[in-house]
């Protein structure tokens, strides 16, 4: 089984909308249309199918295969093309804990269509990401409920005769987890939570698990959210070794410099700086903010490159770095929380979806203040010319740098695509002991200001500060970045 070099996600970070969308908001049949297009004109061959915070359609399977039978035929679900579910974790989210079972349960029932499709054994979904996971039991818990509860009922009796004589058989027989690891602390610690779900699950093929990159910037600084997954991967690399275990990492790289950079232009660029990674998400922007030719050619070279061993990294440096970001990140946040939560109503909204607090996956909290979901926040400061990238950095020595530099090999280059959008006319809005702070860093990057964009913002935050409706100027500006947020 090939597994999949980049994956197609539902992650609301687009400024244009596809051209099969029916209206601003897309959702219901539009995502099914989404999902074909992504298999047969772009070249992913697994989709991201998110029953977390959002209405779910657990008969997705059933519709492609009817809707689009004849690229079907020749592309199998679950053979040559993957659907992979991200299903609520009960553990944090305890009020969504029974969309998790409905979800599963419908798991067998997709093989069941795909079985009167193909006319044969094919189980079109049989992975599922878990986000938010802290420890290996929470995946421990999902696999053993599916494998005894919705499996196997079908060997109860009702009567004289077993559920699976009267309804049919229940398949696939047990399920793959994916962990979504996504605080720092347990993506530090990703490699001991993948080996408990080794070991209890006597996994001898691979595992694939799936660290964040857009939730650990918003909580810990853009830098810092790449050293955790630097570190991480580093550590997942040595459990293979020792494990004799495939271990196949994934990465959430959104295309804002923020949130991971990752667009059509710089393909090459997250190969070499995640070399270990074995699939990539494409999240909207990727998808429709780009000429599709660029987006086929990048997915072409993604399917068609190899990872290798991770870039090696000083792990108590860079761990004593992270610290140091962070805390300094923290403090500067919240100078700007205010601006945000009042700034983010004027962002549009990209897919229908439910709001959830909570510490991840919705509304985030540090400390005493609360924050947007990433991709708002990113929209906001971005809007008003404050890319989020620069803060946090003055706490870095030239030393620092110069660690950074060898580690984080895209690390001028994503400073410098970011701070293209800084507006430096509109500093006067922000706190003066924030913009001293962040002047003292702007020499140390070489960067060039796109005078377009920061025009935009201007604008903007004239119109914001006389209570003008400014979406329209807001949505100019990301189709000007080629991302919302």
């Amino acid at each position: 089984m090939k597994i999949p070099r980049c994956m197609s996600t539902q992650h609301p970070d687009n400024a244009k909308q596809p051209f099969f969308a029916q209206n601003s908001v897309l959702k219901g049949d539009d995502e099914i249309k989404e999902a074909f297009y992504a298999y047969s004109h772009l070249g992913c061959t697994e989709q991201l199918w998110d029953c977390e915070g959002k209405e779910i359609d657990s008969f997705v399977i059933k519709k492609l295969l009817n809707k689009y039978s004849n690229y079907f035929e020749e592309n199998v679900l679950g053979k040559d093309l993957f659907l992979t579910l991200r299903v609520p974790n009960p553990a944090i989210e305890k009020v969504e804990g029974k969309v998790l079972l409905e979800t599963i349960e419908s798991i067998p029932r997709s093989s069941d269509a795909a079985r009167v499709f193909y006319k044969k054994d094919i189980y079109p979904i049989f992975e599922a990401a878990l986000p938010m996971v802290t420890s290996a039991d929470e995946l421990n818990k999902v696999a053993e409920y599916y494998k005894k509860i919705v499996v196997g009922k079908q060997f109860q009796k009702l009567g004289n005769i077993m559920i699976k004589d009267w309804i049919g058989k229940f398949e696939p027989q047990e399920i793959r987890l994916i962990p979504l690891i996504e605080t720092k602390k347990a993506m530090l610690n990703s490699a001991e939570i993948v080996k408990g779900y080794i070991q209890k699950n006597k996994i001898r093929d691979y595992v694939r698990v799936w660290l964040a990159r857009s939730d650990p910037a918003l909580n810990y600084s853009s830098v810092a959210a790449v050293l955790i997954n630097k570190v991480s991967f580093q550590r997942l690399h040595e459990l293979e070794q020792k494990e004799s275990v495939e271990i196949l990492p994934m990465i959430g790289c959104g295309s804002a410099p923020f949130r991971g950079n990752f667009n059509p232009n710089t393909v090459k660029d997250i190969l070499n700086g995640y070399s270990s990674v074995q699939t990539f998400t494409l999240q909207s922007a990727f998808k429709y903010d780009y000429p599709i030719k660029d987006v086929k050619e990048s997915i072409d070279l993604l399917n068609n490159s190899r990872r290798k061993a991770p870039i090696q990294i000083d792990e108590q440096r860079a761990i004593l770095l992270i610290e140091k970001l962070s805390e300094e990140y923290s403090r500067q946040i919240t100078l700007l929380a205010d601006m945000v939560n009042r700034f983010v109503k004027y962002v549009p909204k990209r897919r229908m979806r439910k709001l959830h607090i909570g510490l991840f996956g919705y509304s985030r909290e540090k400390g005493n203040i609360q924050l947007p979901r990433a991709i708002g926040f990113c929209a906001s400061l971005y809007s008003v010319g404050m890319p989020p990238e620069v803060l946090g950095l003055s706490a870095l020595s030239e030393r620092d740098f110069e660690f950074l530099d060898n580690v984080y090999l895209n690390f001028r280059k994503d400073l410098a695509d970011a701070l293209q959008y800084i507006n430096k006319d509109n500093f006067r809005f922000f706190p003066k002991n924030l913009i001293t702070e962040i002047e003292k860093v702007l020499p140390r990057i070489d960067f060039e200001i796109d005078e377009t964009h920061k025009k935009m913002t201007s604008d903007i935050m004239n119109g914001l500060r006389n209570g003008k409706s400014i979406s329209e100027q807001v949505v100019s500006a990301a189709i000007k970045r080629r991302f919302l947020g």
